[in-house]
Order: structure tokens, then sequence, then C-alpha cells
């Protein structure tokens, strides 16, 4: 079993979104934090989360990058109910099992991103058009040659939609600028 884990190759996440994840926590998509809000009204770092973020489920901070990491079952139902007790404390769920039900429906979708090789990275890039949230997960691999640490040793593989060709991760907490 894979699962996903925040990880920061450097302290960029610390200045891009208003709470960053803490490397090494249990990670999922989290972008059902955006389901009242509307992506078009969103700005600064709250549109850098939306955009790039996966959700740390201790921390409840986004992270740019996560990390298919090997897991056990009682990882997962761990994670499970962690994340159910966070929906209920800061999301406003009714109850621990409907939180339940849908902690199992985040981590089942996290889980089917693990289709990688251990150790892979993932990004992701959200849009919203016409009313729908749009995601597309991207892996990021190693430079031949390279070892883990440095942020620009990675290179993009396998995208399967072409995301904004204007996104910059430099830009991603600025406000957009009129052109």
């Amino acid at each position: 079993m894979k699962l996903l884990r925040a990880i920061a190759l450097d302290p960029s996440d610390t200045f891009v979104f208003d709470v960053a994840a803490v490397s090494g926590e249990w990670a999922v998509s989290g972008a059902f934090r955006f389901c009242d809000q509307d992506p078009a009204t969103l700005s600064g770092k709250a549109r850098a989360a939306f955009r790039s973020g996966f959700l740390g489920v201790q921390s409840w901070g986004w992270s740019t990058l996560v990390q298919i990491v090997p897991a056990t079952q009682d990882d997962c139902r761990g994670l499970i109910e962690l994340l159910a007790r966070r929906l209920v404390d800061r999301f406003g769920a009714p109850d621990i099992a409907t939180a339940r039900a849908a902690a199992e429906e985040e981590v089942a979708f996290a889980q089917s991103l693990c289709t990688y090789p251990i150790s892979s990275l993932i990004a992701v890039h959200r849009s919203a058009s016409d009313g729908e949230v749009r995601e597309a997960f991207r892996r990021l691999q190693l430079r031949e040659g390279q070892g883990h640490g440095k942020a620009f040793s990675f290179m993009e593989v396998e995208d399967d939609v072409e995301p904004d060709s204007d996104l910059h991760l430099a830009d991603l907490g600025r406000e957009p600028r009129n052109r």
C-alpha cells in the first residue's frame, strides 16, 4: 500500500501559503477545503493553496509537493480517523460517521495518485471553469545523476493535462497583475 506525505525541499511553502504543511505528515488533495468558496474570488495565499496545494492532514496546512511512500493498513486507518476528526473539528462535519465516509473517499483518491514508484513526487494544478474544479497531477522525478536535496534538480514528467502556461511557482503567492 502507498500513501502521500507532504515534503518540503526548501522553505518556500512557508512563504506561499498561510499555513505550510509539516514535511513528513500524511497528505491528501484537499480540494474539498474550497467547496464553499468561489475560486475566482480567491487571492494571495488562499489562491496559491487552491491552485497548487496538497493538504497536510495533521497541520491543516498546505504543501506544494507530496511524496509517494509505503504505508501499512494501520497507517491508512489512522489517516482516515485523523482526517475524519479534522473534518468534524475544523470543517463542521455533522458527525464522525459522516466525516469518516468522506475521509475514506479522500484517502482512496490520494491512494489512486500513488501509481508511480515509491519516492516519486507529485504536484497538483487546480483550476475552476464553469463552476467545476479540475485537478491535474504531475509526477516529478530526479534528473539523472541527481540526489534529493535541491528543488531544481527535478524535472516534470507525464503531464496528463497542460496546465496554465503562465504558472510560475514564485508567483503563486502574489496577486495577479493587470496586463
